[in-house]
C-alpha cells in the first residue's frame, strides 16, 4: 500500500511540475510574441488582444496548481521562529493543529470552488477575447486547493514533514 502511495504521488508531483513548468513557458512565448507584433507591427495588435486573456488565465492556474508543491517543499509563506524552537511534544502538536485546520480549510474553499463553477457553468459566460467558458478559470482553485489538502493529509499521516530540511541539520 505504501509503494502504491508513494507512486501516486511521484505521479501526481511529476503532473504538477510538468503543467506549471509548460504554463509558464506558453505564457514567456505568448508574451514575448505580443511584444514583438505590438513593436513591430502596431497595426497588428489587435488581432492579439487575446494573448493578454490568455495569458491572465493562465497565470491563475500556475498559481493554484503551485500551492501542493509549495507545502510540500516548506515554500509557504511562513513565521516559524517559535515553532522552530518548541520542544518535540508540542511541536507535533502545534503541527497537528496546523495541518488539520489547514485540510479542512482547503477541502471547505475546494467545496465552495465546485459549487462556484456549477454557478457559471449555468450561466454559460465567456470569456471576451477567447470565447472560453468562463468555468475553466475556476476550476484552477478548486484543483489547487485539493491539491493542497492532499498536503495537508500527507503532514497528518506522516508521509512528508515540509518542517525537516536535512541540508539544514547540524551534523556532530
Amino acid at each position: 500500500m505504501c509503494k502504491l502511495l508513494s507512486s501516486l504521488l511521484a505521479g501526481i508531483r511529476i503532473i504538477e511540475r510538468v503543467m506549471i513548468i509548460s504554463i509558464n513557458l506558453i505564457m514567456v512565448g505568448l508574451y514575448t510574441f505580443n511584444v514583438i507584433v505590438r513593436e513591430t507591427m502596431p497595426q497588428y495588435s489587435s488581432t492579439f488582444a487575446w494573448i493578454d486573456e490568455a495569458t491572465r488565465l493562465l497565470m491563475v492556474w500556475a498559481v493554484f496548481m503551485a500551492l501542493g508543491l509549495a507545502l510540500e517543499r516548506g515554500r509557504q509563506v511562513a513565521v516559524t521562529t517559535l515553532f522552530e524552537k518548541l520542544p518535540d511534544a508540542p511541536r507535533r502538536i502545534v503541527s497537528f493543529i496546523i495541518n488539520m485546520t489547514g485540510m479542512i480549510f482547503s477541502c471547505y474553499l475546494a467545496w465552495l470552488g465546485v459549487a462556484l463553477v456549477k454557478f457559471v457553468m449555468r450561466t454559460g459566460q465567456l470569456s471576451p477575447t477567447l470565447g472560453l467558458p468562463m468555468y475553466w478559470l475556476y476550476v484552477a482553485p478548486t484543483i489547487g486547493f485539493l491539491l493542497l489538502a492532499l498536503r495537508y493529509a500527507l503532514e497528518l499521516i506522516g508521509t512528508n514533514d515540509r518542517h525537516y530540511h536535512p541540508t539544514l541539520v547540524e551534523t556532530k
